[in-house]
């Protein structure tokens, strides 16, 4: 893996620096089990996700600073909903990645997250975290650079699928604790499909 790693680095040239970001994001996860604000948080976003979408960068042929906009924006998004998405499941596996600054502010303890109450306060806050991934998502659409959207298909295709995850669980409630929101197979074919011909038909 890491012959094939360092071939593809040296073909497309991607900056060495992407690759010690993210392993020094994913190794926070060894240790670091809360986030104390939302700024913390998005260092923790931004080195597990974002950088992932500046290393395929040069995989896609895309350069510059509007598609590196693009990339950090989605990334931040995607691992945004992850979290919301996987709010229960962490949970029983030790970890809170909502921000503790946040819970202060809707008055939610994480006995309460760990009981699974649904009730206003609780709402108030999961809708808190949406409202920063919609964000996201919309500063990701407008970095996008409409000379590269046709090569970045395959992020603008997650992108959505994720923007599903995240209308569904606003559906629901925000119902993250009874089950892991998800999109089923089929759907995310359609979803696929939809946004495939809507990048080359070039409706941004």
């Amino acid at each position: 893996m890491l012959l094939a790693w360092a071939d593809t680095q040296a073909r497309y040239r991607i900056p060495h620096g992407y690759a010690d970001q993210l392993v020094a994001g994913v190794a926070r996860d060894l240790a670091h089990t809360r986030y104390a604000s939302f700024t913390e948080l998005a260092e923790y976003c931004y080195g597990v996700a974002s950088t992932v979408g500046l290393m395929c960068l040069p995989i896609f042929a895309c350069r510059g600073p509007a598609a590196a906009r693009y990339a950090v924006e989605l990334g931040l998004a995607l691992q945004l909903t992850n979290i919301l998405r996987d709010v229960g499941v962490d949970l029983a596996g030790g970890r809170l990645y909502l921000p503790i600054d946040d819970l202060r502010r809707f008055e939610v303890s994480e006995a309460d997250l760990r009981a699974g109450t649904l009730d206003a306060r609780v709402r108030g806050l999961l809708a808190h975290q949406a409202a920063r991934a919609h964000a996201h998502y919309a500063a990701a659409r407008a970095a996008l650079p409409h000379a590269d959207a046709r090569r970045l298909v395959a992020p603008e295709i997650m992108g959505a699928i994720y923007r599903a995850i995240l209308h569904r669980i606003e559906a629901r409630g925000y119902d993250v604790f009874s089950e892991v929101v998800r999109i089923p197979r089929p759907r995310r074919a359609v979803i696929a499909l939809a946004t495939w011909a809507r990048v080359l038909a070039g409706r941004l």
